[in-house]
């Protein structure tokens, strides 16, 4: 079983590892050994996550989310492949319990004040006095 929240859990049967060639810089070793990971979580087909729970992962998952409902992991960030499986479980796990967080509550919208509606609009009157006077200055001496 794989521990999300105290309350959630998935068990291991429902993840699907396989393992591939990593890319990039490793030397002789890189085409010899399997250490990237893909890890596999058919959301469409899981019993053990409640409906808005799958509905905010595939939200989530974006492009990770395949056609068919199932989240794609891709790890190759270390060396050995266990340190990539790890990582792997440790992405789906955070990617699980931000989708099991509940929703924040909606904005309520509100009215400002009547004195900041007073004062924003006695500041903008005094700001349209002070443009209002910086026109050409005029002679006074003429005679």
């Amino acid at each position: 079983m794989v521990f999300i929240t105290p309350r959630l859990s998935v068990p291991d049967n429902e993840l699907h590892e396989s393992f591939v060639r990593a890319s990039g810089a490793g030397g002789q070793n890189v085409n010899k050994v399997a250490t990237a990971v893909e890890l596999r979580f058919s959301i469409t087909n899981n019993w053990s996550l409640p409906y808005e729970v799958k509905q905010s992962l595939i939200r989530l998952g974006g492009r990770r989310v395949t056609q068919e409902g199932e989240l794609v992991l891709f790890v190759q960030t270390h060396r050995t492949q266990e340190m990539n499986r790890k990582a792997a479980l440790e992405r789906f796990v955070a990617l699980v319990q931000k989708a099991a967080e509940p929703p924040p509550p909606p904005r309520v919208k509100t009215k400002p004040t009547q004195g900041s509606v007073r004062r924003r609009l006695a500041g903008k009157a005094i700001r349209a006095s002070v443009k209002a006077n910086r026109g050409r200055v005029q002679d006074l001496d003429e005679d």
